[in-house]
């Protein structure tokens, strides 16, 4: 199982890539976590923008197809898209995620 994260602009959009992702049983869940500020290299400069985190639990073997659905829909020229391995949980729950996205 694995966590993936990534940022968008604005909650409206965050919220319209995860039902997407949630309707193609891509993720099982997410978290969509408040506006923040970013700081960041942008064509030599460093900006500051506003943006919302959106954490996904997936399977290992989903990343690329969870990564190349929110590339193609995600309004930004270079989206952040990441994931880590989750090394231990709670079973039942690894074991839901496990259940509620595609094989």
């Amino acid at each position: 199982m694995i966590v993936i994260y990534c940022t968008y602009p604005n909650c409206e959009e965050a919220r319209q890539i995860t039902q997407i992702l949630l309707e193609e049983r891509l993720v099982a869940c997410a978290n969509i976590l408040p506006e923040h500020e970013s700081l960041y290299w942008w064509d030599g400069a460093v900006e500051r923008a506003a943006e919302v985190a959106v954490i996904y639990k997936s399977r290992a073997g989903l990343f690329d197809a969870v990564k190349e659905r929110v590339i193609g829909l995600h309004s930004y020229d270079v989206p952040c898209v990441v994931s880590w391995s989750i090394e231990n949980g709670h079973r039942a729950f690894l074991q839901w995620i496990e259940s509620e996205t595609r094989r």
